[in-house]
Order: C-alpha cells, then structure tokens, then sequence
C-alpha cells in the first residue's frame, strides 16, 4: 500500500521551512535517529540542487510504501550534463558541483535519476535500518 504523506512546490525561500515539514512527517513515519538525519540531509541536498542548478523551483513527493519512506524531488531546469547519473565517484576536493547527488547516493537507497532538457526527477528512498 503507498501512503502519500507530504507533497510540496518550493523555492529558494522554503527551502528551510520544506526540510523541517519533511523532518516532522519523517519522524512521524517512523525513521529516528542517524537514518532521519541522513535522509533529511539528502532531501535538502535535492531539494538546494533544484534550486540552485534546476530552474530556481522544484516540488517534492514523500511517500511511504513497502515500509519505506521515500522522496521525490522534481524541477524544470536544463538538465544535468552528460556523465553525472552515472557517475559514482566523489567530488574532487575543491568541487562544489556534484556533492549532492554524491552525498544522497551515499546516504539512500534505491536511488534513481531522470534528466533531460525539460527538467530532472531524482527519486530515493530512506536507508533500512536493519
């Protein structure tokens, strides 16, 4: 059964105000500890990338389904450049650009990225904490 718990537009100005509704409703669906914090990092990371690089605005899905929560953060920026999805390795040192993605593919699972010229959709889930 999929449960939608919180579904947002937001831009830059929310930003703070949209990573507490998803700490709160996190927190309600269960996740506690270093799993909430990872995951509510991950979001604000997505969420801070729609801003900054995707076109100034997004919107984001929570969702709990399959006992996992799991977010969906679209926008409608250009898209990413051409070796980013795949690209596992960390960011240089001096890089800014790619932490995000790096950081919520360290932080979730099942993490799934769509992008093209008409926008970007990175969907994850919150790590088991098995």
């Amino acid at each position: 059964m999929c449960r939608q718990v919180l579904c947002a537009s937001f831009a830059r100005g929310r930003i703070t105000f949209l990573r507490r509704a998803v700490a709160e409703h996190a927190t309600y669906e269960g996740l506690s500890g270093r799993s909430l914090e990872d995951f509510v990092l991950a979001v604000n990371e997505i969420i801070t990338n729609a801003v900054v690089h995707g076109g100034g605005h997004g919107r984001l899905l929570l969702w709990s389904h399959g006992g996992r929560l799991w977010c969906e953060v679209t926008d409608e920026g250009p898209g990413l450049p051409a070796g980013w999805i795949s690209d596992l390795r960390p960011p240089a040192g001096s890089e800014f650009r790619g932490r995000g993605l790096w950081l919520t593919r360290m932080l979730c699972e099942h993490i799934t990225i769509v992008s093209g010229p008409k926008g970007t959709s990175v969907t994850f889930a919150a790590m088991n904490e098995s």
